[in-house]
């Protein structure tokens, strides 16, 4: 996958991990920049924990959704305490 693309994919999963974790959110910049850390995150730690949710296009949106909703709560429990 070439770099625009995990960049766009990871744009819509950070945007789609701020509606799942509301409250948690960062602002729309910012749950664009954690979403793209979510898909590096879940690009691999999921494939580490054998877990495969979707291929194509779609199901990198998915996992990178699951990465950065993974982040975004972790953030929100270092930020509380």
């Amino acid at each position: 996958m070439g770099i625009l693309a995990a960049l766009i994919i990871g744009a819509i999963a950070g945007w789609l991990a701020g509606l799942i974790v509301r409250g948690a959110g960062f602002g729309l910049i910012g749950n664009i920049v954690v979403g793209i850390i979510g898909a590096l995150v879940a690009g691999w730690v999921l494939p580490q924990l054998g877990i495969v949710l979707a291929s194509g296009l779609l199901g990198s949106i998915l996992d990178a959704t699951v990465g950065a909703v993974i982040v975004l709560v972790i953030l929100s429990l270092i930020k509380r305490a």
